[in-house]
């Protein structure tokens, strides 16, 4: 489940990417003034030039603080939008549109199936960078029993988050993780850029070890910190 909804964001974030580069060749330049060509400002005036909404209209369908920036917008919608394009952009935001309810519709899902393991999956919440949809697909990847683990060690290695032995014989080794369990590898490792940017020991470990090993090696010590905690949270509740 988890590689099926991964798959599904990175179509509809590819989806978004190809509606901003129609939108670029028509010389409307919205991403440069927008933080989110998703977000309810940016969807609200796309939809507007899909509708026809002249020009000079255009600035004011934005929302909250956007609102403060019309001249800017004005100038980047300044651009012409030719049939061709029109074209493109209505298909691609029919297709964005049908790919956010199929998400939509696939997290209720599995918000709902989390009922018989409510206690586990909120156990999980209570980690620094996972919210309710993260914890439920870790949750169905890793079920709620890890008894069959020998230790937080042994569950770090099958997630593939446990790095190798840095010397052997005299010799010093890469250190690359193990190869592991791809789904929740990633899972956590979202999870650990979550947590980077929130207030907790989990940041502090990131930023202890980001400027002795880079951002990648810290995040996998981040997600291996995490799925250790799991472990204790789940075997001893």
């Amino acid at each position: 489940m988890a590689r099926y909804r991964e798959k599904l964001a990175q179509i509809l974030a590819g989806e978004k990417n190809r509606l901003h580069n129609t939108l670029d060749d028509a010389g409307i330049k919205l991403g440069a003034v927008v933080a989110d060509i998703g977000g309810v400002s940016a969807q609200a005036i796309i939809e507007g030039l899909i509708a026809g909404t002249p020009v000079e209209d255009l600035p004011d369908l934005a929302k909250g603080v956007l609102r403060n920036k019309r001249e800017r917008l004005a100038l980047a919608l300044d651009g012409e939008l030719s049939p061709r394009h029109l074209f493109v952009l209505q298909h691609r935001q029919g297709h964005i549109h049908a790919l956010e309810t199929e998400l939509a519709d696939f997290d209720r899902y599995l918000i709902d199936a989390m009922a018989p393991y409510a206690e586990h999956w909120h156990l999980l919440q209570t980690l620094p960078g996972l919210d309710q949809i993260a914890a439920a697909l870790i949750l169905v990847e890793i079920g709620t029993d890890l008894g069959g683990f020998l230790d937080a060690s042994h569950v770090a290695s099958w997630a593939g988050l446990c790095p190798g032995n840095q010397e052997s014989a005299g010799k010093r080794k890469s250190g690359q993780t193990r190869k592991g369990h791809h789904a929740i590898r990633s899972l956590l490792c979202e999870a650990a850029h979550a947590a980077r940017r929130t207030n907790s020991a989990l940041k502090s470990k990131y930023q202890r070890l980001v400027g002795r090993k880079g951002h990648k090696k810290a995040i996998i010590a981040v997600a291996h910190q995490m799925i250790r905690i799991i472990f204790v949270l789940f075997t001893r509740r």
